[in-house]
């Protein structure tokens, strides 16, 4: 029984929503520093870098579409682990 003034998270639209919205993010950044890549965003894409650069991201139109996935997939095993715990901590 779910406690009273909660209600549970379903899991895949919650990770759904969450993985789109972090692959636009790495995306979009992603294309600025492409685009003009002495902003102030070298420290972003150096951490995206540091992350997914081992497996194929890198500051380019193909990098930026291999880093949006690769968020993408994360974010969504992540976020549907939060909101399977969540639903399992308000039982």
């Amino acid at each position: 029984m779910v406690k009273e003034g909660y209600s549970k998270i379903n899991k895949v639209k919650f990770a759904l929503a969450a993985a789109i919205i972090m692959a636009a993010f790495i995306l979009i950044l992603t294309l600025i520093a492409v685009i003009e890549p002495f902003g102030h965003h070298p420290q972003i894409t150096s951490l995206f870098s540091t992350v997914y650069g081992g497996i194929g991201y890198s500051v380019t139109y193909l990098g930026a579409l291999i880093g949006a996935a690769y968020v993408f997939v994360d974010t969504f095993i992540l976020m549907w682990i939060f909101a399977w715990l969540y639903n399992k901590l308000i039982d």
